[in-house]
C-alpha cells in the first residue's frame, strides 16, 4: 500500500477565530485589490488566514496568475495548500503587503506580533509600496497598549540585558512567552525567544530605541508605516 501524505494538505487554523464574520468581511475586501501578475506580501494570524482563502477562491474562479510572498512558515503552508506559488524577498519585490494587527491606534501606529513573525512582517511591509491592515472593530485603541502588551523577539542570550534595559524605558510587566502547544517558551522561527512587554506609556520613539537594544531582533511596534487601514 502506498502512503497518503495528509498533513501539508489539510492545514486548519488551530483554534476559533474570534470575531470571524468581521474578518471575513475584511478578507473579501482584500480579495477585491488582486489583480493579475501581482505579486502580494502576505501577513501572518487568523485574519490573513481567512484573507487567503478568500484571494484564493478569486484566483481560480479567475485563473489569475499571482505570486504570494509569505512571513511565516505557516503562512507559506496554507499557500501551498491552496495553490498559490511563493517567493522571497531575495527573489522579487511585493506590490503590495496585507496583514492583521493587534492594536491600532488614531495614528495608525500598530502593535502586531502575538503570532511571533513581526521581523518577517516588518521586512515585506517595508519592501512593499503599498500596505493593507486588515482589523474588525476590536482592534482599534485609544493608545497602543491599551489591550495588548508589545511583543519583542530577542536573541536567548541577550534576555537578561534586553530586560535591565528595557526597565530604563518604564516598563510595568516583562514576561517571556510560554508554549501551548510544547514545554518551555515559544522559540520564534529564527531560533529566538519572545519577550511579552507592558509599558506605562508607549513613546513615539520606543520603536527605534528598542530596536537599538542589542540582542533584539526585532519589536511588534510599527510606527509611522502609514498603511491603509480596511475595516467593517
Amino acid at each position: 500500500m502506498v502512503w497518503e501524505n495528509k498533513i501539508a494538505t489539510t492545514l486548519q487554523w488551530t483554534k476559533e477565530i474570534s470575531n470571524r464574520e468581521q474578518k471575513e468581511a475584511v478578507a473579501a475586501k482584500i480579495a477585491e485589490r488582486v489583480r493579475d501578475g501581482d505579486v502580494i506580501g502576505v501577513g501572518s494570524g487568523s485574519t490573513s488566514y481567512l484573507a487567503l482563502l478568500a484571494i484564493s477562491k478569486k484566483v481560480k474562479e479567475q485563473k489569475l496568475n499571482v505570486l504570494a510572498i509569505p512571513t511565516s512558515h505557516e503562512v507559506s503552508l496554507t499557500c501551498s495548500i491552496m495553490g498559490l506559488p511563493t517567493s522571497t524577498l531575495l527573489n522579487t519585490r511585493p506590490d503590495w503587503y496585507f496583514d492583521g494587527a493587534d492594536e491600532v491606534d488614531p495614528n495608525k501606529n500598530l502593535i502586531k506580533g502575538r503570532g511571533g513573525a513581526m521581523f518577517a512582517e516588518k521586512l515585506v511591509m517595508k519592501s512593499a509600496p503599498e500596505n493593507y491592515i486588515l482589523v474588525d472593530s476590536s482592534k482599534f485603541v485609544s493608545y497602543l497598549g491599551e489591550k495588548f502588551a508589545a511583543p519583542i523577539e530577542v536573541d536567548p542570550r541577550a534576555v537578561n540585558l534586553v530586560e535591565t534595559e528595557l526597565a530604563k524605558l518604564g516598563v510595568k510587566e516583562v514576561q517571556m512567552r510560554m508554549a501551548v502547544a510544547k514545554d518551555g517558551p515559544v522559540i520564534t522561527e529564527a531560533g529566538n525567544l519572545i519577550l511579552d512587554v507592558r509599558f506605562n506609556k508607549i513613546q513615539d520613539g520606543y520603536e527605534k530605541e528598542i530596536k537599538s537594544i542589542p540582542g533584539v531582533i526585532e519589536s511588534g511596534l510599527f510606527m509611522g508605516f502609514n498603511p491603509e487601514i480596511l475595516t467593517t
